[in-house]
């Protein structure tokens, strides 16, 4: 009988078609497709018959299968499938009973081998293939576009995810066997195994197989490849392999660094984590920088797998250090986090070994090092990893000061990431630090200076105070007696007990210290026997040389005085003489006890010196942060906020400020910034520790309070936004509430400054729901505004300001036609305000003009007929001031005048008096006007829209009963239409007369109060009060926001108060008001508009402030020219003052967002700030161009400023200029265009490049151009225009004739040109002379006789749109005529003259 033929195991599957030499099994036929059920059948028949072995007769069927498994049917796959699986599990249970058969025959073995080798072949097959067909339809899901193949995918792959866990196991179970037996007792055969491990491989190469559902999966895999590696030598295949997947299927790294963690601990394989982190560590560290997928899938595997087995990977981590200083960001980042991995799991806490300390601090010095790597994911990263090490308390102290100071460091990072992971680590360390749960260095310097001056005396203590104050010289005349008394009994017979045993040392120095030890000791005799020893053996040699033995005692004393004195100096100051020897176990125990304090003391000061240094740290860090609250990236805005919120909570002092800093972001209009801020002021408000609701109340109620105190207007305003946002959300408590109420009408006990503060909360409260104030409007008037209001007017201006809450409908959209929110004239409030601003009129107080002003505002929000109401307050306080002024008459004889009234020759009156009635006839006519121009006109308007409605529902009544429309209908709504479209313009024009024709005219209350206003702005010398003169100059621009006409007319002296006035509040006061009127009566303030630029260069820093914000709001509501004046905001940006700097860069930003505005306006301000009679320093002018520069993002705003700086070098006369211009060119980023700008404009500053100043600008351009990187061909091109620049600036003056000869471009004569920009400079400096204030010619007659004067041409001018002049005609067609005037006006009443007199 012939040999069975011997199956191979194939490389590919078409090798077993192909004989493969004598003795090898080769298919024989390959079935068709319709005939492979029926052999599945016979072989399952055979099967049952003989086992597994009927493979060797029914191989060639299932192979049929493999061979057509992509148009095979469903079914057959399955059955084939399923069919192997039982053969196989039927093999695999034999196995054990057939491989302990002692007996088995060569043949049986080689069957079974045979057998064994098929049935795997092909169960390992159909493996492969079902998880091909199912990875390829998991794909074909992922597409949107092919969902048809969705259920195909489901069904063709139903039995393999079913059976595929199973079929793991059942392979994991046949290599647990012992199966060497069947290749004669040798290792199983590597084609085997590899066959068996394939399959695993493949699965993994699945992307899904991360997914948490095939979690069962992944683990039959992991324990199969265990069996492969326990008990077929799989290790180097596995090395391999897993390397290699690494690096080509990044998902797979997470997988194997779960499966390498388990194989370590439960299978025992820590020697494959070795061969696996040193087959990664040997790749070159260039070809990782070129891959970066296989660089994501090494590094993930690193780092994940330190985070399971960090053990191992720490006495593995030397083989990856080298990557460390590799290219690769991604492979530094995941051996850092291995060590972070390591410092936290392994090398963490006290009672490590010294290597292992030795491991820390090298890991520590590393991170550290790497803080400030080349790339920000490196640094950022890194920061993220000392946050999780200071988290888990892994650093230790010591380590401290050193990383904080990197994270410090670090805020100032150009990257956004690394300064976000900067503020985390800091807080991190504020929330995990060692010192004390309060931080600030303020209380800390006390207690450390206390302990260091507690320090300092005890080791003064310590130390011995005989020694130094007693010289040796006198200590040795205090020994003599004794000393000589011993060396005189060397000289007596000696006793047998008494023979001394002390022998000579063999050198000098070695007998010099024996002697002198003794001496110390008070072993006088042995010293003495020693000495005399010495004597004889040394004879001769220092310091053992004396007279003889004429005198042999003199000589023992001379040299033990001699050794005594000279070793005591040096010897004293560490080891101090004994007094007996028998005290000396005595006193080293006394020593031990003030040894043990000192160390103790010791380690307290450093503690506190460490607590007193991070403090100090943070305090800096502090500073930085709070600067980022306004960064433009919304994720270290918010850290910027946390942070603040956790120092705030470790009581650091200047957290305070950080939280007021941040309200203003409530405006934000990011919502994750405004949703911050809100849970920061949550957190550190609203989540209070307390237990009762009262005493949350209570606590909340003082935070809140604190943060008012000297609050500016407008952290108020933040603070109430916030406020009204919690009420909003009934996240404050009705205790709170209840509390406030308490504390307003005195039944909780306060202070006048908590019951303001009281109020101030209830208003923000109110803004939210109203109805706070709404239902106990009574229980203010009564309590704010009682009679003892006088004594302090702070607490009912807070309650006039918290009442006119309820003039702001929350809801105005719900009932657009409803009726405004007044009060009767007659209200309880009105009477009391009245009463309370009147009593106050006479009386001294700094308080009672804003408590007026409140008032006034408060009337006319909710009065019904607030002019007639303010008339009374007007017409009482007026005649209050006549009788002091009659009184003062009366009295003037006798008393004379005195220095705190104003006079003019025919009477006298309090300056109090006169402040208060100037500032009182201000506020109510600025508050008539407003009434007038808001509250009369929405009431027209509202009737109006109400009379429209009835009007247009009666028109659809008729049009319903009469379907058939006619001619008249349709002139009726034409007619409708007509009114709609003019009616705003007709009661525009009614409040415009009243404002013009009858509020300042004889019979008007005002009109009487106009010349005294007028005398006082005239008359500074006479009235000389500064606050006199302030609200006189304020009430004077109220009074022209009523009339065009008044306000023309006393236009001039409004600006020459603003130029000529020597007091600041006068000056600022003025500025706001011609604010407003640049607003209201825009054509009459034009020709004024380089007054009000003027004051941007005033003297005083509050003025130029005031004036910045003034001027910024006009700008940006096209209210005022800009062109040509401009570069007066733009000197802010060097202003001294900090907030004039703000001031500055707020305007500019601002200005950004109005499209090309800043880009259209820079060579305007360029040719201003480098004119030499600009003032403005060569460096200043840099520090202004820097700020102004980062504007221009567009590529063509930058090509298109190459060009025109180019050609500004043309006309340029100075070298300063030319020095500016080329600096300017050096802040822009130049692109491919520019240059080629660059090139075609070379001529323009070729000239130029003499100048080393203007060579290094373009220089510093070429080189920001190459970092950029640049493209092969414009290489060349910059290569050249260095050459050029390079040739020019060597020729020197020589350049000059040879650029400008060859470019036949003359240099025009700027000379001639430039007296006209100084003269339009001139109205800009600080001092003008009377001449400036002759009232400009209006703009209509100025631009006529320009245009006789001058042909016109075209040049481009940068307008904003309040330089569009509207037309005279238009005007004209704005009058109103006879039959357009309202036939019925509005019942709301007018005050006038007559009805007061």
């Amino acid at each position: 009988m012939a040999a069975a033929p011997e199956f191979h195991l194939p490389l590919a599957a078409a090798d077993l078609l192909r004989d493969g030499g004598p003795g090898r099994y080769v298919v024989q036929e390959v079935l068709a497709a319709r005939d492979v059920p029926p052999a599945l059948a016979a072989f399952r028949a055979a099967f049952r018959a003989r086992g597994a072995l009927a493979v060797l007769q029914h191989f060639d069927c299932v192979y049929s299968v493999l061979h057509h498994f992509r148009s095979a049917g469903a079914a057959v796959k399955e059955d084939a499938l399923e069919l192997m699986m039982h053969v196989v599990s039927h093999h695999s249970n034999e196995l054990p009973t057939i491989l302990s058969d002692s007996g088995l025959s060569h043949a049986d073995r080689a069957a079974h081998l045979n057998a064994l080798k098929m049935n795997c072949y092909l169960l390992t097959g159909l493996m492969d293939a079902f998880e091909m067909e199912t990875c390829k339809n998991s794909c074909l899901e992922a597409d949107p576009g092919r969902k048809s193949r969705k259920n195909h995918a489901k069904t063709s792959g139903s039995l393999w995810e079913e059976e595929r866990e199973k079929l793991l196991r059942l392979l994991t179970q046949l290599l647990q066997l012992d199966l060497r037996q069947l290749w004669g007792g040798l290792a199983v055969e590597e084609e085997f195994v590899s066959l068996m491990t394939g399959s695993c491989y493949r699965i993994l190469e699945n992307p899904s197989i991360g997914l948490q559902r095939y979690r069962v999966t992944r683990e039959a895999v992991t324990h199969l490849l265990a069996a492969a590696l326990i008990h077929c030598d799989h290790m180097f295949s596995a090395t391999l392999k897993i390397t290699q997947m690494l690096q080509h299927f990044e998902h797979v790294a997470p997988v194997f660094a779960q499966a390498v963690s388990l194989w370590a601990k439960e299978y025992g394989l820590k020697s494959l984590v070795g061969e696996l982190l040193r087959e990664i560590g040997q790749k070159c560290p260039q070809d990782l920088a070129r891959e970066a997928s296989g660089v994501k899938g090494y590094a993930t595997f690193i780092s994940e797998l330190a985070e399971q087995i960090p053990a191992l990977v720490l006495s593995n981590m030397s083989v990856l250090l080298p990557h460390l200083d590799g290219e690769s960001y991604t492979m530094r980042n995941a051996i850092l986090a291995a060590m972070a991995e390591v410092l936290v799991q392994v090398l963490n806490g006290d009672q490590l070994e010294e290597s292992a300390r030795g491991t820390r601090d090298k890991f520590l010095d590393m991170l550290q090092a790497h803080v400030c790597d080349v790339h920000s994911f490196v640094r950022s990263r890194v920061l993220q990893l000392f946050t999780r090490i200071v988290q888990c308390k892994a650093l230790p102290l010591t380590q401290f000061q050193s990383v904080v100071s990197l994270a410090v460091g670090r805020l100032k990072d150009k990257s956004v990431l690394v300064v976000k992971n900067a503020i985390q680590l800091l807080a991190a360390f504020l929330s995990n630090n060692p010192f004390s749960s309060k931080l600030s260095w303020t209380d800390l310097n006390e207690p450390l200076k206390k302990e260091v001056q507690k320090l300092k005396e005890m080791r003064d203590r310590s130390r011995p105070t005989a020694v130094p104050v007693i010289p040796p010289e006198e200590e040795w005349e205090a020994m003599l007696p004794e000393v000589r008394a011993a060396t005189q009994q060397l000289f007596q017979p000696l006793q047998e007990e008494e023979e001394e045993v002390l022998e000579v040392e063999e050198t000098v120095e070695r007998t010099v210290e024996q002697i002198t030890g003794l001496l110390k000791k008070l072993h006088y005799k042995s010293a003495a026997r020693l000495t005399q020893k010495a004597l004889c053996r040394f004879q001769g040699k220092e310091p053992f040389i004396g007279p003889g033995e004429e005198n042999e005692e003199a000589t023992i004393l001379d040299v033990l005085k001699r050794l005594y004195t000279g070793s005591c100096p040096g010897e004293n100051s560490e080891d101090p003489p004994r007094d007996s020897s028998s005290d000396e176990i005595a006193e080293v125990v006394q020593e031990e006890q003030p040894q043990t304090e000192l160390v103790k003391q010791e380690m307290l000061v450093h503690y506190l010196q460490d607590a007193y240094n991070f403090s100090v740290k943070i305090t800096e860090a502090l500073n930085l942060i709070s600067k980022m609250m306004y960064e433009n990236s919304v994720s270290v805005v918010q850290e910027a906020i946390e942070f603040f919120v956790t120092v705030s909570q470790f009581g650091v002092p200047q957290a305070l400020l950080g939280v007021r800093r941040m309200l203003p972001l409530i405006w934000s209009k990011e919502p994750g910034i405004k949703e911050a801020v809100l849970n920061a002021y949550r957190q550190l408000y609203l989540s209070s520790s307390e237990d009762s609701e009262r005493a949350k109340a209570q606590a909340l109620v003082h935070s809140l309070s604190l943060i008012m105190v000297d609050a500016s207007l407008g952290t108020i305003q933040c603070l109430e936004e916030i406020i009204s946002e919690f009420v909003q959300k009934d996240e404050i408590k009705p205790a709170v509430t209840q509390l406030l109420w308490e504390r307003f009408t005195e039944k909780s006990p306060c202070s006048s400054l908590e019951r303001r503060a009281a109020v101030m909360l209830l208003g923000m409260m109110a803004r939210g729901k109203p109805e706070i104030i709404g239902s106990n409007l009574d229980i203010l008037v009564t309590m704010g505004l009682s009679e003892k209001a006088c004594e302090d007017y702070r607490l009912p201006q807070e309650v006039c300001n918290v009442i006119s809450k309820l003039a702001g409908n929350p809801k105005p959209a719900l009932e657009k036609n409803s009726a405004p929110f007044r009060l009767p004239q007659n209200h309880m409030l009105f009477g009391c305000l009245s009463e309370t601003v009147s009593k106050g009129f006479a009386q001294p107080s700094s308080h009672w003009i804003p408590f007026m002003e409140a008032a006034v505002t408060l009337i006319y929000q909710l009065a019904e007929g607030a002019e007639e109401i303010c008339a009374d307050i007007l017409h009482v306080c007026s005649q209050q001031a006549l009788e002091k002024l009659q009184e003062a008459d009366e009295q003037k004889a006798d008393a004379g005048d005195s220095p705190h009234r104003v006079s003019d020759g025919s009477g006298s009156l309090s300056t109090f008096l006169l402040l208060h009635l100037v500032a009182l006839v201000g506020q109510v006519a600025l508050q008539q006007v407003a009434y007038l121009e808001v509250s009369v006109s929405a009431e027209l308007r509202r009737r109006r829209l109400l009379k429209e409605e009835k009007t247009k529902k009666q028109a659809d009544t008729s049009s319903k009963k009469r379907p058939q429309s006619t001619g008249n209908e349709t002139t009726m709504e034409e007619e409708l239409g007509l009114v709609g479209a003019t009616a705003d313009d007709t009661e525009a024009e009614l409040i415009r007369s009243i404002c013009e024709a009858e509020l300042l005219d004889g019979k008007h209350l005002f009109f009487a109060f106009v010349p005294l206003v007028l005398k006082i702005c005239n008359n500074p010398g006479l009235y000389s009060d500064s606050a006199l003169s302030a609200a006189a100059a304020l009430t004077l621009g109220k009074l022209c926001m009523i009339s065009s006409e008044f306000c023309d007319s006393h236009l001039r002296l409004l600006f020459t108060m603003m130029e000529k006035s020597t007091l600041p509040d006068v000056r600022s006061n003025l500025i706001i008001a011609a604010g407003d009127l640049a607003i209201r009566f825009p054509n009459l303030v034009e020709p004024w508009t380089s007054h009000l630029y003027a004051r941007l260069r005033d003297p005083c820093p509050s003025v130029r402030q005031t004036a910045g914000l003034v001027m910024t709001h006009l700008i940006l509501k096209d209210m005022v020219k800009v062109k040509g004046q401009v570069s007066e905001m733009a000197t802010l940006l060097i202003d001294p003052e900090e907030a004039i700097v703000t001031v500055a860069q707020n305007f500019f930003g601002e200005l950004a967002n109005k499209g090309n505005a800043v880009y259209n306006l820079l060579p305007d301000i360029i040719s201003h700030l480098s004119d030499p009679n600009s003032g403005i320093e060569e460096e200043s002018f840099h520090t202004i161009m820097r700020h102004l520069f980062s504007y221009i993002t567009k590529d063509k705003q930058t090509e298109s400023l190459v060009e025109k700086l180019c050609q500004r070098f043309r006309t340029a006369r100075t070298e300063r200029q030319y020095r500016d211009l080329s600096h300017c060119l050096a802040l822009l980023p130049v692109s491919e265009r520019g240059l080629h700008k660059l090139q075609d404009n070379y001529d323009c500053f070729a000239d130029k490049l003499q100048d080393p100043a203007v060579y290094n600008c373009f220089q510093t351009v070429l080189a920001r151009f190459r970092r950029a990187g640049i493209k092969p061909e414009t290489k060349a091109l910059a290569e050249e225009l260095e050459q050029k620049l390079s040739a020019s600036h060597n020729r020197g003056l020589d350049s000059t004739e040879t650029c400008q000869d060859g470019s036949q471009t003359p240099m025009p004569a700027p000379a001639k040109r430039k007296p006209i920009g100084s003269s339009r400079r001139q109205p800009l400096s600080p001092a003008n002379t009377d001449n400036d204030f002759v009232t400009p010619p209006s703009r209509t007659l100025r631009n006529h006789k320009r245009a006789q004067k001058r042909p016109p041409r075209k040049k481009a001018i940068i307008t904003f749109s309040s330089d569009e002049e509207n037309n005279s005609e238009d005007e004209l067609l704005a009058e109103l005529r006879e039959e357009e005037t309202p036939t019925k006006t509005t019942p709301i009443t007018r005050s006038s003259a007559r009805r007061r007199r």
